[in-house]
């Protein structure tokens, strides 16, 4: 899974499997917020809607568990 870690001037930090790789922001869509799961497309890293909104609910869930144990 790729995910945008964070924005670091003009890179983003994509984690790919626990590493990190440094990628021109130009190279990424201007919709990707930190946090999202990405995939290449032709070059351009682009948003995964539904990964991004399965990951989302996944750390949900488990915050939630934390709270309630």
């Amino acid at each position: 899974m790729l995910v945008l870690d964070r924005f670091e001037g003009d890179y983003g930090v994509i984690e790919i499997d626990g590493e990190m790789l440094d990628v021109k922001r130009s190279l990424i869509d201007e919709k990707v917020k930190e946090g999202d799961v990405v995939v290449l497309k032709e070059g351009i890293y682009y948003r995964d809607n539904e990964a991004t909104k399965k990951r989302r609910r996944e750390i949900e869930d488990k915050f939630k568990d934390m709270w309630e144990n």
